[in-house]
């Protein structure tokens, strides 16, 4: 009887596709969240929360401290507070962009060297991009909470001109969501690397946040940097998510990527793009890059599982 009971069950799931696939979605949301909940107390080292949130923002706030204090002492003193915010907007949200870049990179070294399990999450009935996902989730959240602490202590300490009132709202979400989609999926391209190359693949999110953080206006503005440079800076996602987003905060900031002299300006014929082109410019590059990266993923992905790269370790 038991095994009638259980063919009946098989078949009435059969019959039933949208019981199946509800499952299936609950399976997919499980194994999401078990990967966010093992990433996060990786990342946290199981210690304690209150003191691992004060480890997390000490970095990125210290970071764009210095930078104020060093626009400061060369300006003498007279730097605007406008560019205050464009230095403290621009690092503060640098913090995410390298937690999520890194976070799927360092999530494939971590379980196949340090752990040795990617071979096994690999085979689990959980597609390990979802795995990886929620591992990557887990790292940004600790930017994130960088981030949010590094903009509150510059409106709060250092006096940025934030007026609520004119918040573009529906700029900022916006830009936030798919500033979140293209992090995600260059930190995609960067694991698909990792689970090609060897050990020292762990300083490859470091060099590749290294060089973005030059060409995109993080910092500074791109009509300062070489002509071929501006170019590269104007189709990356990144450039367009800071710019969307000081734009949403301060209406009247500086311009990361237009002004005299500029790529931009010669390009559109006007000096600066607006909140809304520069979402439109951060959509259509975000997904360029989200297609480039699932099919880098799925190519690589296929190319581990063949060559049998999920299985080794090569640390020496």
């Amino acid at each position: 009887m038991t095994a009638l009971a259980e063919a009946g069950t098989r078949w009435s799931r059969q019959a039933d596709p949208e019981s199946t696939r509800r499952q299936s979605i609950a399976q997919v949301w499980r194994g999401f969240l078990t990967a966010t909940r093992l990433g996060w107390q990786t990342e946290a080292n199981w210690t304690n929360p209150v003191v691992y949130f004060l480890y997390a923002v000490c970095t990125p706030v210290f970071a764009t401290l210095m930078l104020v204090f060093m626009i400061q002492v060369i300006s003498g003193g007279n730097a605007p507070p406008a560019y205050r915010a464009y230095v403290v907007i621009g690092s503060g949200l640098w913090s995410f962009v390298v937690a999520g870049i890194a976070g799927l990179a360092w999530a494939v070294l971590d379980d196949r060297e340090r752990y040795r399990m990617l071979k096994y999450l690999f085979v689990s009935p959980n597609d390990l991009l979802v795995l990886l996902l929620g591992r990557g989730l887990a790292r940004m959240m600790v930017g994130a909470m960088g981030a949010i602490v590094t903009l509150g202590l510059g409106v709060v300490v250092l006096g940025l001109p934030l007026d609520l009132a004119r918040i573009d709202w529906p700029v900022l979400v916006a830009a936030m969501v798919l500033g979140l989609v293209s992090i995600v999926a260059l930190g995609l391209i960067l694991a698909s690397v990792a689970m090609q190359t060897r050990q020292d693949s762990w300083h490859y999110p470091e060099a590749v946040s290294g060089a973005l953080f030059l060409i995109v206006g993080a910092v500074f503005p791109l009509n300062i940097l070489p002509t071929f440079a501006q170019a590269f800076g104007l189709i990356s996602p990144l450039t367009w998510w800071l710019e969307a987003v000081r734009r949403a905060l301060f209406p009247d900031i500086q311009s990361g990527i237009g002004g005299a002299g500029s790529l931009y300006a010669s390009l559109a014929g006007h000096d600066a793009p607006s909140g809304i082109e520069a979402l439109l410019a951060l959509l259509l590059t975000t997904v360029v890059v989200t297609l480039a990266a699932v099919a880098t993923y799925r190519w690589s992905e296929h190319r581990a599982k063949e060559r049998g790269l999920f299985d080794v370790t090569t640390g020496s």
